[in-house]
């Protein structure tokens, strides 16, 4: 199979369709080899317009879901970035060609050293992969001005917001029902604002789901 080929299909027939008009963003998603990211058996539908599961219960994000995320977070190239949830490290690749650097936050070691591997290929010296807990963030090398999380939530994390810098975007889907919906969070000063951008089927990441209500 010819990626290059796929990939530039990809572009063409979902990115610039699809509302994406950052041409930085296009380009990039033109030039980063996603079949790297998904297991050797998927590697002929690493450029379908669907979630791609890559083991543990996550996925690699619809490709048209993460360029429009990441053009509503108003990339800069001077941007300090996290991602939360990196799995094997897609959208950190994606993000290194567009900001100053990438913190890759993964809870599961197996998965972050796979992403460690491939990003030392794809990204030599712009990625950080850490391991921890995903709801905590990485406060770390806080504060960011940009946090994408790689999956869905049913509800946004209360630590992820306060390692916001001033001025900070935050992107995710917060998923409490059947769709979810893509969410813009900013931060000034103390204050912070957010609103809802397009529907999005994107798969909770495990342990983001939805906790039942107990009734007495």
């Amino acid at each position: 199979m010819d990626f290059a080929v796929a990939r530039r299909k990809m572009v063409h027939s979902q990115i610039r369709t699809s509302q994406v008009t950052d041409p930085v963003v296009v380009d990039v998603m033109s030039a980063v080899p996603r079949e790297l990211f998904v297991p050797q058996a998927a590697r002929a539908f690493a450029y379908v317009d669907e979630d791609i599961a890559i083991g543990k219960g996550r996925y690699l994000i619809e490709p048209v879901v993460l360029a429009r995320l990441l053009q509503l977070a108003d990339l800069q190239s001077t941007d300090n970035a996290l991602v939360v949830g990196a799995g094997t490290g897609y959208s950190a690749a994606i993000l290194a060609r567009l900001v100053r650097s990438v913190v890759a936050l993964e809870s599961d070691a197996a998965l972050a050293e796979q992403a460690a591997r491939i990003l030392a290929e794809v990204a030599p010296g712009k990625v950080s992969v850490v391991v921890g807990d995903l709801k905590s963030g990485w406060p770390a090398k806080s504060p960011y001005d940009v946090i994408v999380v790689d999956g869905a939530v049913s509800t946004l994390p209360a630590g992820l917001k306060p390692q916001l810098a001033d001025g900070g975007r935050l992107v995710c889907i917060v998923r409490g029902g059947p769709v979810g919906r893509a969410t813009l969070v900013t931060r000034a000063g103390d204050s912070y604002g957010s609103r809802q951008e397009f529907d999005a089927m994107t798969p909770i990441l495990p342990g983001f789901e939805k906790q039942p209500k107990f009734v007495f």
